[in-house]
Formats: C-alpha cells, sequence, structure tokens
C-alpha cells in the first residue's frame, strides 16, 4: 500500500505517479526478450509507467511497449500484440483504485491510446542509441524521452564540466526527435533555468522540488491540479 500512504496528492489525485526505471537496459532485442516479464512485474505492482535505460533501437521499443500492453489494447500499425497476461491486475487495479476490468482498460500507453494512462519512457543515453534516437521516439506507445548526460558523457569518453560540443549536439537530436514524434521531452531544471528549459521544449522537468515547479506553473500559467 505504499503508493497509495503516499496520497491523496495536493492535486486530488489518489496516489503520487511513480514512473520506474526498469533493472535492465535496452541494449538489443536479445535483452528485452529474455526481460520482458519484468515489465509486468513493474507494473503489476501499481505504478504508472516504466522508464527504458540505454533504449537503442526502435526494435528494442517495439518490445517494450508490448510487454506493458494487454492483449486486447487497441491495434497499433508497427506494434505486435500486447504481452501482460491476466492474474496479476489485481493488486495493480487496488493500488489505482479501480475495477479489475477498468485497470485493464486505462493500463495502456498514453498518447497512443488517449484513454490510457501509462507512460512508457526513453533513456537516449549513449551513442548507439543516439544514432537511433528519431526511429526509437517515433515507435508508437512511446511516451516521453531523455538524453542522459551522464551516459552520453562516458559513451563519447568525454567531461560534462567541459560542455563539448559533442553532449549539446546530442541533447538537441533527442529533442529534436521528441518534437517530431509529438511527445515530451525530460530534462533536469532548476530554479535559476525553469524558464529557459520550458521555453526550449521541455516538457517534463526531473527532480524540479516544490519552489521549481510553482514557478513552472506560474510561466505557464497552469494551475492544480495538473
Amino acid at each position: 500500500q505504499g503508493l497509495v500512504d503516499g496520497g491523496p496528492t495536493r492535486s486530488g489525485h489518489r496516489t503520487p505517479a511513480v514512473v520506474a526505471v526498469l533493472p535492465f537496459g535496452g541494449v538489443n532485442e536479445q535483452v528485452m526478450w529474455a526481460n520482458y516479464w519484468m515489465v509486468e512485474q513493474v507494473l503489476g505492482a501499481g505504478v504508472h509507467g516504466v522508464l527504458l535505460a540505454h533504449a537503442r533501437s526502435p526494435e528494442v521499443v517495439r518490445v517494450l511497449v508490448q510487454a506493458a500492453r494487454y492483449p486486447h489494447a487497441p491495434e497499433a500499425k508497427g506494434v505486435d500484440e500486447g504481452l501482460r497476461g491476466n492474474g496479476g491486475q489485481g493488486f495493480a487495479a487496488r493500488i489505482w483504485g479501480l475495477t479489475n476490468a477498468e485497470y485493464q482498460r486505462r493500463a495502456d500507453a498514453w498518447p497512443l491510446n488517449p484513454e490510457g494512462e501509462l507512460l512508457i519512457g526513453l533513456k537516449i543515453e549513449d551513442r548507439h542509441a543516439l544514432e537511433n534516437a528519431e526511429a526509437s521516439t517515433a515507435v508508437p506507445g512511446v511516451g516521453f524521452a531523455e538524453w542522459g548526460p551522464g551516459d552520453m558523457s562516458l559513451s563519447f569518453d568525454v567531461s560534462r564540466g567541459d560542455a563539448p560540443q559533442v553532449l549539446t549536439d546530442a541533447r538537441a537530436r533527442v529533442l529534436a526527435a521528441t518534437k517530431q514524434a509529438g511527445i515530451p521531452f525530460l530534462n533536469r531544471v532548476r530554479a535559476d533555468d525553469i524558464e529557459q528549459m520550458i521555453d526550449e521544449g521541455v516538457r517534463i522537468g526531473s527532480n524540479p522540488g516544490a519552489e521549481v515547479a510553482d514557478r513552472g506553473r506560474r510561466y505557464t500559467n497552469r494551475r492544480m491540479p495538473w
């Protein structure tokens, strides 16, 4: 009941929104097929989305989307039938405060399904993933993406502190890919740059804290609930 104990939120939601980072990376299809069952296990705990690190190719991402969807979910061109099975929805449904049937209807990927309430995210965080940024973010079912500056700097063997052009270009490419795909871009935001980040196209701010979130709401004229 941990998620329920954390609510209700000030915005009136039953639980805080939680997107869990999956305990494996999307380095190739073999890894995805060996571990896709973990997606079902994580979602069965009642979280509201999953985030895949090192999402290197659209083939990898398609497996991720399949693993997060039920077989009866609306069909989507380019994505095969969902893989979530029956029997694991009971606990998640209780966390969400829904019947099993209603949970299975609403636990689908947004914005692929406009009525879906699951978020599927990608970390485009190494040079291999960067080469496929446009194709990976375009896979139906992906709800947001980020660029991962720490791992990207390791992949290119550069120091983040030096602000090398290759990292600037990598971030710009992932941001452009999300805009092209029509999905939100996630980036770390601070009190001294939240307005700039919003102007650049950041739509999900990580680690903002209440002060930064309030500044962002004022800047965009958003009110609770959000």
